[in-house]
């Protein structure tokens, strides 16, 4: 395993995890994100907008970018807060690796508030995350919130993570059926999930609601499915800008949103708080694994329930 701090091309500091196999993670020090992840044979998983912005303080369009302490722009603050767009460091004090992740190559990030920020959110804590790949490839993000502050401290998170795809109308998720959503694009209204799976044609902007642990996403073309395992995140967004959406973005190519996905892990329908001292830790992890077919269709039930 190999864990590497370098200056990229625009001039930010990122980390470079790497694994024998071949498998590779990138993590700009900007926003704490992931910027790439690739399997061993260097095909890249995660989608970045072709117009991707690589100059702070705009928080870059791709990657896992952390929302925090809000999401969207319910609150006082911009878009998804300001987590992803400020400056990380590298943790001096990390939390243990427990013995599972020995094999592990890893990164420790930390996040403290500045000047800046308490003025516009007047809370003490520390946002630590920790980014893991393992050696079959698979890859971790762990979050975790300690109330610093001698007061409660209440928010939102979710990795908003964006998968790449080969043709978003060529996918289908599974594992949301049944539940109940709110719909950004109405509202908030709440509806519930009719389709046995769901499929995009058009806009979709969701918030699922007490979400089961796993979720896949499965693109047809490429014979790949998505594993999104998570813990104590209990909801799910779901969001593809499509192509109306996509032209008014202007850190997004006019066809970009054909080949992503966002399937992201969040705490957003009830908001965590902690007293002072405590502290939340919520837990993404992905796989990539080959699709096989049965009867013309993709059986994500091996995947779900293995």
């Amino acid at each position: 395993m190999m864990v590497d701090v370098v200056k990229s091309s625009d001039g930010m500091d990122k980390v470079i995890l790497k694994e024998p196999r071949g498998s590779t993670v990138q993590v700009h020090l900007f926003g704490g994100q992931v910027t790439s992840w690739k399997n061993e044979r260097a095909e890249e998983l995660l989608f970045m907008s072709s117009k991707a912005i690589f100059k702070p303080p705009k928080a870059i369009r791709g990657g896992i970018p952390v929302c925090f302490p809000q999401f969207s722009n319910i609150g006082t603050l911009e878009q998804h807060g300001f987590a992803r767009n400020r400056f990380w460091s590298i943790d001096p004090d990390p939390p243990p690796l427990p013995a599972s992740s020995i094999k592990k190559a890893v990164i420790d990030l930390l996040l403290k508030p500045n000047e800046d920020d308490l003025r516009i959110w007047p809370h003490i804590f520390e946002l630590r995350l920790r980014v893991a790949l393992a050696p079959g490839g698979d890859l971790t993000l762990t979050s975790r919130v300690r109330n610093t502050d001698s007061k409660p401290l209440t928010f939102a998170f979710a990795f908003h993570t964006y998968l790449s795809v080969s043709d978003i109308s060529e996918v289908r998720v599974e594992g949301l059926e049944t539940l109940d959503y709110l719909d950004n694009l109405s509202e908030r209204e709440r509806f519930t999930e009719q389709g046995d799976a769901l499929t995009f044609d058009s806009e979709v902007d969701r918030i699922y609601l007490s979400t089961p642990t796993k979720i896949a996403i499965i693109d047809h073309e490429k014979k790949r499915t998505f594993v999104l395992k998570k813990d104590g995140l209990p909801d799910a967004v779901v969001w593809n800008p499509w192509e109306k959406r996509a032209k008014a973005i202007t850190d997004l190519g006019d066809d970009d949103y054909k080949h992503m996905l966002c399937v992201e892990a969040a705490a957003i329908g009830k908001p965590i708080t902690l007293k002072p001292g405590e502290e939340w830790k919520g837990r993404q992890e992905l796989s990539a694994v080959p699709s096989s077919y049965f009867s013309g269709q993709l059986d994500p039930g091996r995947v779900l329930n293995g």
